[in-house]
C-alpha cells in the first residue's frame, strides 16, 4: 500500500494529484505567524491532513490521525482537532489559508488523546464543540489520565496547553448541521472502536469521515467492543459514500472498500481467541497467538495486538 505524502495524493481512479496549499494562501497564514498543518483538498471545500501511523511523541508532535475541515458557504466544520494544541493551530492556520469564514463546528469523533488534544486551540473561534452524547462521560472518567500518561511521550512544552474540553452539542442517535448550503449527517455509533464513536457524511461531496471506525494500515485499537465493532461494519458499509477519510490511513480512500482489511483483522482475531477460549487455552497464552497470521499486514501490530487480544477474550469467553 502507497502512504500519501504530506504534499500530494497520488492519481489512481478516484484518487488525483493535488497541491495541499497553494503559495499565496500559506504565505498568508505563515504571515499571521502560524505554520499551516498540510492538508489535501480531495473533493470540493473538503480538506484533509493524513496522520503518521505511529505512536504518539514529542518527534511526531502527537500528529499520527487524521483530521479534517469543511467549508461551506456560511461556515466551516473541523472534524478532530489532532493530538496537541499545537496541531491544533496549525490546523486552524490552514483553514484561515483558505476561508475567512467562521469556524462554527468542531466535531470529535471519539475520546482518544489524538483526536482531542488540540480542542484548546479553538476555544477563542467560537466553535461549538460536538461530540457522541457518551463523550463527556468518557472524557470525565479519562481525561485526567490522559493529561498524566501524556506528559511523558509528548513532553511538557506540548502539554503546556493541553485541556479537556468536552462537547457542549451531543448527538444521540443521527443530526444533520449546516454550514449554509451544505449539510453534515452526523450519526452516533453503539460500542464498537470506543462507546463514543462518531462519524461525519458530507452529503453534498459523499465525502465520508470515518473517526477510528476504520482503520487502514494502522492496526484497530479497541476500546469499546469487538462484537459490536464487527456487527456495525455491515452498517457503516451502506453509507453511500463516494470516498472516505479514515481516523488512520491514506487520504482519501476508497468507500466501502476501506473496511475490508479491518474486517479481516477481526474475523481472524475472533476465530483465533474463540478457538482458544474452546480449547481451554488460558487468557495470558492466548492473547499471545491470536491473529499472528495478520502481523504482516499492518503496521503498530506489536504495540496493539496482545491488548486488543486480551479485550476480545474477555468479551467473547461469555457469548
Amino acid at each position: 500500500m502507497i502512504h500519501p505524502t504530506r504534499r500530494s495524493v497520488l492519481k489512481t481512479g478516484a484518487f488525483f494529484t493535488c497541491c495541499c496549499l497553494g503559495q499565496f494562501s500559506l504565505a498568508r497564514a505563515q504571515s499571521a505567524g502560524r505554520v499551516a498543518l498540510p492538508v489535501t483538498e480531495f473533493e470540493d471545500g473538503v480538506f484533509a491532513f493524513s496522520g503518521i501511523p505511529e505512536m504518539m511523541s514529542a518527534n511526531n508532535r502527537g500528529e499520527i490521525c487524521n483530521v479534517g475541515f469543511i467549508v461551506g458557504e456560511e461556515a466551516v466544520a473541523v472534524v478532530d482537532s489532532g493530538g496537541s494544541v499545537a496541531e491544533g493551530r496549525a490546523l486552524i492556520a490552514s483553514i484561515r489559508a483558505v476561508s475567512d469564514k467562521p469556524i462554527r463546528y468542531l466535531i470529535n469523533t471519539h475520546m482518544h488523546p489524538d483526536h482531542i488534544f488540540g480542542n484548546a486551540a479553538f476555544e477563542d473561534t467560537g466553535a461549538t464543540v460536538v461530540g457522541h452524547q457518551s463523550l463527556p462521560r468518557a472524557l470525565a472518567s479519562r481525561g485526567d489520565y490522559y493529561l498524566r500518561s501524556f506528559r511523558e511521550s509528548l513532553g511538557a512544552s506540548l502539554m503546556a496547553d493541553v485541556k479537556i474540553i468536552p462537547p457542549t452539542k451531543l448527538i444521540a442517535g443521527e443530526e444533520t448541521l449546516d454550514l449554509g448550503k451544505r449539510q453534515l449527517t452526523l450519526k452516533a455509533w453503539k460500542p464498537a472502536h470506543t462507546d463514543n464513536d462518531l462519524t461525519v457524511f458530507d452529503q453534498q461531496s459523499q465525502a465520508l469521515f470515518t473517526g477510528d471506525l476504520c482503520f487502514i494500515d494502522h492496526l484497530p485499537t479497541m476500546d469499546g467492543s469487538l462484537r459490536g465493532w464487527m456487527e456495525q461494519l455491515e452498517t457503516l458499509k451502506t453509507i453511500n459514500a463516494k470516498l472516505a477519510v479514515p481516523g488512520h490511513g491514506p487520504v482519501p480512500s476508497k468507500w466501502p472498500e476501506a473496511l475490508e482489511v479491518e474486517r479481516r483483522y477481526f474475523e481472524t482475531l475472533a476465530r483465533d481467541i474463540r478457538k482458544s477460549i474452546a480449547d481451554g487455552v488460558p487468557m495470558a497464552e492466548a492473547v499471545k497467538t491470536a491473529a499472528q497470521s495478520e502481523r504482516p499486514n499492518w503496521r503498530l501490530f506489536d504495540e496493539y495486538n496482545e491488548r486488543n487480544a486480551t479485550a476480545a477474550f474477555a468479551e467473547l469467553e461469555w457469548e
